[in-house]
């Protein structure tokens, strides 16, 4: 099996991100999403800087993947869109249909990510038409939702990839939540995004963990961990595990864990490392509510 990690979903300084992903380079990794997925204000990383870090872990074997904007609302963000779509050495991940698109009139090979809705076979069969040859799966579809699914990308050479550690992302919306939080308008929200690694989280007024804020997105305030049930999901046909960065160090952490287990044929998992005390779930592979942290 490979393990992939996705775009960061946070906003993080330059040198933060250089760290993280000089780091990430040492490690056995398969493949590495880059880009900015969530936010066009956040501007720390130029076009240019992410082609410079790509060429850095494409250099120690590791493929690299442009990943796009989940929302688009602006001619701007559109001719970024066009502009990644338009080079030559690095596949894309399409995150939204205007993304496909303009992949498509390129002539491009693409990965539909999770915030892409594909919920049956005959929307699999339609996107790999278009140019479609990796499937992420969106997370609220579990294992006996997915097997008839999995059968058809398979007969059509189309790689699986789901998310086996992360916040889940739940929605987004074109209001920002992270903004709103700090009583700023949206279009003067000073970039308080920066002072959180994991965005912001959300109790419930019973004080019970609910949601993480996230600029524009709201993500699960519980982590996904599927980590321990690799081989359960390769039986099924995952092809690619994916982690969804927390922050930097459990991050390259939780890659460490996931690949020594992979090496030793393994589902003994060794969080100990882990910085930030962090509440699991996993329901929505075994079916039951996404909540849910079962064995």
């Amino acid at each position: 099996m490979k393990i992939s990690v996705a775009s960061v979903p946070y906003y993080w300084s330059k040198e933060a991100y250089y760290s993280f992903y000089e780091s990430l380079a040492k490690l056995p990794v398969d493949i590495v999403y880059l880009g900015e997925t969530v936010c066009s204000k956040r501007r720390t990383m130029k076009f240019e800087d992410w082609l410079a870090i790509a060429k850095l872990l494409t250099a120690v074997g590791k493929q690299v993947v442009l990943s796009t904007m989940t929302l688009i609302e602006a001619e701007s963000e559109l001719g970024y869109l066009t502009k990644i779509a338009q080079q030559n050495e690095y596949l894309i991940e399409a995150n939204e249909l205007a993304a496909l698109q303009v992949a498509q009139t390129q002539g491009k090979a693409f990965v539909v990510g999770s915030p892409i809705n594909v919920y049956n076979n005959r929307s699999i069969s339609i996107f790999n038409k278009l140019g479609m040859i990796r499937w992420c799966m969106p997370v609220e579809l579990g294992r006996d939702d997915l097997a008839p699914m999995i059968k058809v990308a398979k007969g059509l050479d189309i790689e699986v990839e789901y998310q086996v550690f992360g916040r889940m992302s739940l929605a987004y919306s074109a209001r920002c939540f992270t903004a709103r939080h700090h009583r700023l308008p949206k279009d003067n929200c000073e970039f308080k995004c920066l002072e959180d690694e994991q965005g912001i989280l959300v109790n419930t007024q019973e004080g019970d963990a609910f949601a993480q804020i996230n600029g524009i997105q709201t993500q699960s305030a519980k982590v996904n961990h599927l980590l321990d049930q690799w081989q359960k999901l390769e039986a099924a046909g995952i092809d690619i595990l994916r982690i969804v960065p927390v922050s930097a160090a459990d991050t390259l952490t939780v890659v460490k864990a996931l690949s020594k287990a992979l090496t030793e044929n393994s589902k003994d998992i060794d969080l100990e490392g882990l910085t930030t005390n962090y509440e699991y779930c996993n329901g929505y592979w075994f079916q039951e509510e996404g909540m849910k942290f079962l064995g």
